[in-house]
């Protein structure tokens, strides 16, 4: 197989990435020695890796560290005070807060000693279920300075979702607010909560409760606590928690990955390695100063949120914006460059789906030239693959680099990106570019034997696994061996599938699930979606194998259309399969192209393609608890009927 994407030129001159990725394979105790310089040593590690702990060896054993202290006190004794450390950013609520590295510090110190008066102490586990709010990271740094394992659950997640990972994590505190909000809606979480509370085996001691004035809620009297009046007696009384000296394996979260059914996999991030790999990942990857202004448009309820609106930026000494908003509707399609411009950002990172949701409403880029991004030099996408044509458009409408690059939950960073603190690489489209420090990224057959360039493969990492990358699954390390390191012996599993190119470019196709088998011939269905995206009526698309009884599975693909397109759709759908004929051939066996409205999504912008492939298959299916909107389900479910 050989997709050869277009290659732009190199930005900054010569890149210093060969060499850098080079060390880090040869002599990976070294170079993250010299990564651990940047970070604040109570006692400095023992062992830069010690082999005998852990599923596969563990990061920085025998190092005594406090992450709360380097995102925040060492800034403040430094001469950062007084900068803005966090902007939150609410259009929905029509304010925008700015908190110095004093202030914040400030709130963490205060709420830590609230938490002790509960009895949270080293190692307890504490549940967050926030909103897009100052407090939620506030709450999430108290957590670090005590050495408490904090566990952020989506705001608004289903009652039950919620119940299962209270009996996985057992807090002793739960935080929560009274609602989150939503466009034209508010989301009450506090019945939610009561619910899971009443599900859940495991008892929270207490729950801190934030009462928002969009939506206010009733207390359960023993239970639950006012959030703002413990905060007020805490720092009228003048009470602060220090930090607490942890060690560097030690966890700092869980993070359950989303959409799982019966016992959740809780994802383990210890102090040590997340400290050490996210701060060198915000200059060397990102290409961030300490001082500058970030914004990551994620949720703090995702990997992503844990890492580059909260930790990342904060250990770096930037400034973080918090965005509690939509990429449309608050109030159009112009949002996100209204607060590029108005806060100075000079990196944003965001999901492809954001940014083919801003296409499809204002395909001429009209609302980019009402703001002024003179300070804007870099777009970082994740979060699902990064088609071509959006990154083109971006690239045309914004005239700055654009970087698709790739990750996951259990890694906590990014395992495949262009380095642009490094010196960037040329880019080519429908790649996240090339292995980051630290990851040797390999692409294998069912043997695991490594393949040739251009061919598929299951996309596989050699252990050991870099810092920051999960040690193992909470009180699951059996679960941990089987679900990531039996399959491929020696490799961590990252059931994705794709190639790499000649140059070692790493081009991530889908989910192994998503590679189709259509009458003997393995076809991605990314590479499907590159096609279809292409079509200029198309703003987004999805497509995935359906039942068939000649071929096994065919593949179906989903159409949303521009805003403004006046053509009838099944002239559009005509076009699609023509159009995949012509560059795939007849092998693809693609027919089925059917318009709608708009694909389901959970929040955080994935598209629900598991679902939407039970309801063309008639198989039966349950309503998956990270859902933006239920009915785009009912919608998919009447597009399909007399098609499949």
């Amino acid at each position: 197989m050989n997709v050869r994407g277009n290659v732009q030129g190199n930005v900054n001159g010569k890149s210093r990435y060969h060499e850098v990725h080079a060390r880090s394979l040869a002599d990976p105790e070294g170079f993250w020695a010299e990564a651990a310089k940047e970070i604040d040593w109570i006692k400095p590690a023992t062992k830069i890796f010690d082999p005998s702990q852990g599923t596969y060896g563990r990061w920085f054993a025998g190092g005594v560290v406090n992450t709360c202290y380097n995102a925040l006190d060492r800034h403040v004794e430094r001469g950062r005070a007084d900068q803005v450390a966090l902007i939150h950013d609410s259009p929905l609520t029509g304010s925008v807060a700015k908190l110095t590295y004093a202030e914040l510090l400030n709130e963490v110190q205060a709420l830590a000693a609230i938490m002790q008066d509960f009895g949270v102490a080293k190692g307890d586990r504490v549940i967050l279920y926030m909103p897009m709010v100052p407090e939620a990271v506030v709450a999430m740094l108290a957590c670090a300075r005590l050495g408490a394992v904090h566990s952020v659950v989506f705001g608004g997640f289903a009652a039950k979702e919620l119940a299962t990972r209270i009996d996985d994590a057992q807090p002793k505190l739960i935080l929560s607010a009274s609602c989150g909000i939503e466009p034209g809606r508010i989301v009450q979480y506090k019945p939610l909560l009561d619910e899971a509370i009443k599900l859940a085996s495991s008892k929270p001691k207490a729950c801190i409760v934030l009462q928002r004035p969009q939506l206010t809620c009733e207390m359960t009297p023993s239970r639950d606590y006012d959030w703002a009046s413990l905060r007020r007696k805490a720092l009228n009384d003048g009470k602060r928690a220090a930090c607490v000296p942890v060690a560097a394996t030690d966890p700092l979260y869980i993070l359950y990955t989303s959409g799982t059914t019966g016992v959740p996999k809780g994802v383990v991030r210890d102090n040590g390695g997340h400290l050490v790999a996210v701060k060198w990942s915000m200059f060397n990857l990102y290409g961030v100063k300490p001082g500058e202004v970030w914004w990551c448009g994620s949720d703090i309820g995702w990997v992503v949120g844990h890492s580059y609106i909260v930790y990342g930026p904060l250990l770096h000494g930037a400034t973080s914006v918090m965005y509690e908003g939509k990429p449309v509707g608050t109030p159009d399609a112009g949002a996100f460059w209204r607060v590029i411009s108005e806060h100075k950002a000079v990196a944003f990172f965001t999901a492809p789906t954001a940014f083919r949701a801003i296409r499809k409403e204002d395909p001429e880029g009209k609302f980019i030239r009402q703001y002024d991004l003179s300070k804007f030099r870099t777009l970082f996408l994740a979060g699902e693959r990064a088609d071509p044509p959006t990154v083109e458009w971006a690239e045309q409408q914004l005239k700055v680099p654009v970087i698709d690059h790739w990750w996951q939950t259990e890694t906590g960073w990014c395992i495949a990106g262009n380095p642009v603190g490094l010196g960037m690489l040329p880019v080519k489209h429908g790649s996240p570019t090339v292995p980051m420090p630290g990851y040797q990224v390999d692409v294998v057959d069912e043997a695991a034997k490594p393949v040739g360039p251009n061919t598929m493969g299951s996309i596989v990492i050699k252990l050991p696994m870099p810092p920051g990358c999960l040690p193992t699954l909470w009180n699951q390390d059996e679960r941990f061996k089987e679900a990531y390191l039996s399959e491929f012996p020696g490799y961590y599993k990252t059931s994705d599938a794709g190639y790499k190119d000649e140059d070692g470019y790493v081009f991530v196709m889908g989910r192994t699930d998503d590679i189709i088998n259509v009458a003997g011939h393995r076809l991605s269905t990314g590479g499907m979606e590159e096609i279809l995206a292409s079509h200029p009526d198309v703003a987004e698309c999805a497509v995935l194998g359906v039942k068939d009884a000649i071929k096994g599975e065919v593949p179906c693909g989903f159409l949303v259309l521009k805003a403004g397109v006046k053509r009838p759709p099944t002239e559009i759908e005509k076009e699609i399969v023509a159009l995949v004929r012509d560059k795939l051939g007849p092998v693809a066996a693609f027919k089925l192209a059917i318009t709608v409205g708009r694909l389901p999504k959970t929040r955080s912008g994935k598209i629900l393609r598991g679902t939407i492939k039970k309801i063309a298959d008639g198989e039966s299916w349950t309503m998956p608890a990270t859902i933006e909107d239920p009915k785009a389900l009912d919608e998919i479910g009447e597009a399909l009927k007399g098609r499949v």
